[in-house]
């Protein structure tokens, strides 16, 4: 094909399904738009649209010349911001969802450090552990804890996060110490987000229904009820590793602590983000590259 003319159009029309919406899109009349995609029809040999007085279709050619003409506008414009991003500055909002004390104490801090290399851009982290929306919240990634169930979105791991069992000493000298996942039937439990505990050992995983007096979705309540004496918790290493380090909490089970799982950015399946989000997604992978859990010395969920 001699001429790129035309393809801006074709897409603008393919996904606003309308001549006039895709000349508001572009800033110019609808008359040229409908003769830059007649030019490339033209010089295709083939029509890409079906039109009628209400409604503008793709023909299978259409659809198929679409997927390519949108991934060629797509890869020029990621190679035109590769090519620019060390002059590019940041501009806009960077809306961040992050839960727990991992990102208070660690997500939180990385984007700080993103923010002062680029003082124009402004960044709105709501930490909240629901269910997000990313359309109806206008996010552009999420960080999150466990696994990946929306097969919609895509995950990148950030961090493994192994767990570890742990209790006050004056809470197991009054119930004493479990010895085996088993024994914690009979124990106070405090839970997190899950009352089923995953134990690993030489016989294959184990898990185990526990209760207990205190419940919460919060990592710093849960150590705070662990530490108050209320019974064992059982969350990422990090989460306990200052008040393990002075003496305040005792590992417990040690050898079948779980693998655990890992903490992920979330963003949603599409094939372009801002530039903005794009570059704050990888400062993190990077910032976080070679990050171990049990070397931390904050409280984490």
């Amino acid at each position: 094909m001699d001429s790129f003319e035309g393809i801006i159009e074709f897409v603008a029309v393919a996904e606003r399904r309308g001549f006039s919406a895709a000349a508001k899109q572009l800033g110019c009349s609808t008359s040229n738009v409908s003769r830059q995609i007649a030019r490339l029809e033209e010089r295709l040999g083939c029509a890409l649209l079906s039109r009628t007085t209400r409604l503008v279709s793709l023909t299978d050619n259409g659809t198929v010349y679409y997927q390519q003409a949108k991934d060629l506008l797509i890869g020029l414009q990621q190679a035109n911001e590769q090519v620019n991003q060390q002059q590019i500055k940041l501009t806009g909002t960077l809306r961040v969802s992050a839960a727990g004390g991992f990102a208070e104490h660690f997500i939180a801090p990385a984007l700080v450090l993103f923010a002062q290399n680029h003082p124009e851009l402004t960044i709105d982290m709501d930490f909240n552990s629901r269910m997000v929306n990313f359309v109806e919240d206008d996010l552009d990634f999420v960080i999150r804890y466990g696994e990946l169930t929306d097969s919609n979105l895509i995950a990148r791991k950030l961090v493994n996060r192994p767990l570890m069992a742990v209790a006050t000493k004056a809470y197991l000298q009054q119930h004493g110490e479990p010895k085996h996942p088993s024994h914690l039937k009979s124990h106070s439990c405090i839970v997190s987000n899950n009352d089923v505990w995953k134990f690993d050992h030489e016989n294959g995983p184990e898990s185990i229904k526990v209760k207990g007096r205190w419940r919460s979705n919060n990592a710093n309540s849960v150590l705070d009820a662990c530490l108050r004496g209320l019974g064992i918790a059982y969350m990422p290493q990090s989460t306990f590793q200052s008040a393990v380090a002075d003496g305040r909490l005792v590992p417990v089970l040690e050898p079948y602590w779980g693998k655990g799982t890992s903490s992920w950015i979330v963003y949603k399946n599409k094939r372009f983000m801002p530039l903005r989000a794009r570059l704050a997604i990888d400062f993190l992978i990077q910032h976080f590259a070679n990050w171990e859990e049990r070397e931390t010395t904050h409280p984490l969920p």
